[in-house]
């Protein structure tokens, strides 16, 4: 059974908001229950505090714990300051009052226990026959401290599993490398374009089977919000609640144009701090980009490709996937998680090994505060971000020219 409310033509009020969330928790039994909320980090548009209110609101009285746990992936860990702009009240040792709050400690192996193993069987059959291998699944255990998990974040198309939420709390939210690389390898196999806003597919299919190894009750708030509000909210399993948030993400976040730009100026809020977080600015704006044109991602307060995987990058450099696929013993050993970023930010190429040549369908210029010499080894383009003038650049549609101001959520699709 579903809970919810999602509205097109206009946002949730509070109250509404505050009405579904009522409900919904009214119909799991969670009195004197110690529950566990998962949520996203400061990466994601999210009215974080006022979730986190009726959480107290409705659960403070009630249960025996009341805690959260930020799904990093391999984000960096929050800070108390950052966690307390996250959820509306002062952070302190990773406690508001009674409230705990965990980082992901996805860097310690053990935080990890190991829960199953899809095997290669069903790897191979899932995704086509693509990849076939064992694929461990591993999971924070702080979890199964806890009698009820409860997902709460956003829906977003998302350039690996095609639209975020729901079980990707787990896989990569608060997973191991395992799966978290083999996922995001699978995806950029398939690629960025073919994927990003495609609904349900075999990326998300890994995710859920993978999901099916997690023996607690869970349940999911899926949310799809903008950054003037919230047009849905909707309660059930991971796989139910996403359905739902999915296909009303598809027609808040989706915009369609009739002709592809020839240059998108993709312009990066300051919640991106790395190039890692702000290649989202890439991943969105890609398919709406014509052969030969160019995306300039434009975020001068941003200084680091990478604060976790830096240096790996460094390595490696940005390259499309044939890059990788046809020089495999030569990269192998790389995360694939890692592997999978180089390629999504590159997009879609291709690579003769006779010559050595690669060639992109379209450019990636950084105006950063990355230096050109970086962009270089790491084969990005460079602008120096002093030099645009964006408002200069507006209004120029008809030219083939698009400013996407805070990019990175809303993707940009050829009709």
């Amino acid at each position: 059974m579903i809970v919810g409310k999602g509205i097109t033509e206009r946002y949730l009020t509070d109250a509404e908001t505050q009405e579904v969330v009522g409900e919904a928790l009214g119909t799991l039994q969670l009195q004197g229950k110690r529950v566990l909320f998962i949520i996203p980090d400061g990466t994601r548009t999210m009215p974080m505090p006022l979730m986190f209110n009726l959480f107290e609101e409705f659960l403070g009285h009630k249960v025996a714990a009341l805690d959260y746990l930020v799904a990093l992936g391999t984000h960096q860990p929050m800070t108390d300051a950052q966690l307390s702009k996250l959820v509306g009240r002062e952070v302190r040792n990773g406690q508001t009052g009674e409230r705990r709050i965990f980082n992901h400690e996805w860097q310690d192996p053990d935080t990890f226990t190991h829960i199953g193993t899809i095997p290669a069987s069903e790897v191979d059959d899932i995704t086509g026959g693509l990849l076939a291998q064992d694929v461990p699944v591993s999971l924070n255990k702080l979890i199964f401290n806890y009698d009820q998990i409860i997902i709460c974040g956003p829906v977003f198309p998302h350039e690996v599993v095609g639209f975020s939420g729901g079980n990707k709390y787990f896989f990569p939210g608060i997973a191991g490398p395992d799966i978290i690389n083999f996922t995001h390898w699978f995806g950029a196999v398939m690629t960025n374009y073919a994927v990003i806003g495609a609904g349900y597919t075999p990326v998300r299919q890994i995710i859920d089977r993978a999901a099916e190894f997690i023996q607690l009750p869970s349940a999911c708030f899926s949310l799809v919000t903008t950054h003037d509000g919230l047009s849905g909210i909707f309660f059930g399993t991971p796989q139910a609640a996403w359905q739902s948030a999915a296909e009303l993400s598809a027609k808040k976040h989706i915009i369609y144009i009739d002709q592809p730009y020839q240059q998108v100026f993709s312009v990066m809020p300051q919640m991106y701090d790395d190039l890692w977080t702000a290649a989202k600015g890439m991943y969105k704006t890609e398919p709406a980009i014509a052969d030969g044109g160019e995306v300039i991602i434009f975020a001068p307060h941003i200084n680091e490709v990478s604060y976790t995987h830096g240096i790996l990058i460094d390595q490696i450099g940005y390259h499309c996937r044939d890059y990788f696929l046809k020089q495999w013993d030569k990269f192998k050993h790389f995360p694939g998680g890692v592997l999978a970023h180089s390629t999504h930010v590159k997009g879609i190429g291709q690579y003769d090994p006779a010559t050595g040549r690669e060639k992109s369908r379209i450019n990636v210029t950084l105006a950063t505060g990355i230096p050109a010499e970086r962009c270089a080894q790491i084969n990005l383009g460079y602008l120096d971000p002093t030099s645009l003038n964006l408002e200069e650049m507006q209004g120029r549609e008809s030219e083939g020219i698009l400013v996407v101001p805070r990019a990175g959520e809303m993707l940009y699709r050829v009709r």
